[in-house]
């Protein structure tokens, strides 16, 4: 989680575009998985016929995702743009009844209702001029796309290494954003590299990486709820590096949106 959660004040610190940083943010990455895959003698063979909707698919979602999360931390703070991704969790216990035809449970509505509890609280106005509006809706939707991205993969995902799989959708990501080298100048690239090498390597290949192994030692309930940690986690290192203080408003808000997800990860727990 402490890996994870760089990527909120590095997101909000690196003064490169939202595509451009996630460009090198899958690169590296990708590299660094990679060299790791084939350290540990990981296939990388699949069945594209059978496998390749879901990964072309998943990563093209992730991407989204990506983007729209350094957009939202641009365009607003750590705070936000972290609690706002946050909502992801309640997300896919709407869509999962639609995507893997689960059945709906009543209790869902009161945790959405919740959450719509703690976005009110986040937006500081619902004026969409408004710089913090625009980056927490950029958040939301941001949380959307990690929801279909993981519902995706749900079916499919025992198929598979979980590295080997991260790998294939950084690559993916990578094609998805080829043109941004073309439309923003290389040259600030440059001075933001040892932020890009950190994104890249600490917070996206190791932090993933850590996190996917630590399911061999929990269950996904309770790692879910650990995962719940990460915002805060996140808005300690923007005090500590950014010095950006939330709002009594962030703090309300966020505070109903990760007990929702400690909730439903404690019903799927015991469920």
């Amino acid at each position: 989680m402490l890996c994870l959660c760089t990527s909120g004040s590095l997101g909000r610190f690196i003064s490169l575009p939202p595509p451009l940083t996630i460009w090198y943010r899958a690169l590296i990455a990708f590299i660094g998985l990679g060299l790791f895959c084939y350290w540990k003698g990981y296939s990388f063979h699949f069945d594209l016929r059978k496998y390749g909707g879901v990964i072309i698919g998943s990563g093209i979602f992730l991407t989204i995702n990506f983007v729209c999360y350094f957009y939202a931390l641009q365009w607003s703070n750590v705070a936000i743009g972290m609690l706002a991704l946050f909502t992801f969790p309640i997300m896919t216990t709407f869509l999962e009844p639609i995507f893997l035809k689960t059945p709906f449970q009543r209790i869902h509505i009161l945790l959405g209702g919740l959450v719509l509890i703690g976005i009110f609280f986040l937006a500081p106005s619902f004026d969409f001029q408004n710089s913090m509006t625009q980056g927490l809706l950029m958040g939301l939707v941001a949380a959307l796309a990690w929801s279909i991205r993981n519902l995706l993969l749900k079916s499919e995902i025992e198929a598979f290494n979980s590295s080997i799989l991260m790998f294939y959708q950084l690559g993916i990501t990578m094609i998805l954003l080829l043109p941004m080298l073309w439309i923003y100048q290389a040259e600030e690239v440059v001075p933001q590299l040892p932020y890009l090498l950190f994104l890249g390597l600490i917070t996206t290949a190791i932090g993933h990486t850590l996190f996917i192994q630590s399911l061999n030692h929990f269950s996904v309930s309770t790692a879910s709820i650990m995962a719940s940690t990460q915002p805060i986690y996140g808005i300690l290192v923007a005090m500590l590096f950014l010095d950006e203080i939330p709002s009594g408003r962030s703090l309300i808000g966020g505070a109903l949106i990760l007990l929702t997800v400690v909730i439903e990860s404690r019903r799927s727990l015991n469920g």
